[in-house]
């Protein structure tokens, strides 16, 4: 997979979806690529909780974080996809996203923290590679 291309939309876009699944604070100031940066981080910080809350078996609050995350998958990083300059990659990472949710599903279902961290270890690695495309770049977006 190459990341020359940028798959994810405009500023205004990106903004609207992170603003809609409402992960932290701070997104007023924050470029498009920080932007995504901080999807990232708050699905990875609602994966983690729900595996908090399955070991305690706290099912109501389980829930609460794995409903987030997905919604931060899919209202955030696959919404924020931009289809046509993003070509291929786009495609590749909305399958991606789409086979994450699903993942995070079937974890609910079987209360298996291992499959929480299949999907954290395939966030954090999207968002290495994410982070180090802004380094490349400058951050510009």
């Amino acid at each position: 997979m190459t990341w020359a291309a940028n798959p994810f939309s405009n500023p205004h876009r990106a903004a609207q979806a992170y603003a809609r699944v409402g992960v932290e604070t701070g997104v007023a100031g924050a470029n498009p690529h920080r932007l995504v940066l901080m999807l990232f981080d708050g699905a990875l910080k609602s994966l983690s909780e729900a595996r908090g809350h399955m070991q305690r078996r706290e099912i109501p609050a389980k829930g609460a974080a794995l409903s987030r995350a997905i919604q931060i998958i899919e209202e955030g990083l696959s919404a924020s996809l931009n289809d046509p300059e993003g070509g291929g990659l786009a495609e590749q990472l909305k399958e991606l996203y789409a086979y994450m949710t699903r993942r995070i599903v079937f974890a609910n279902l079987k209360s298996d923290p291992r499959v929480l961290e299949e999907v954290a270890t395939l966030l954090r690695e999207l968002r290495g590679a994410w982070d180090s495309i802004g380094e490349r770049a400058g951050a510009g977006g």
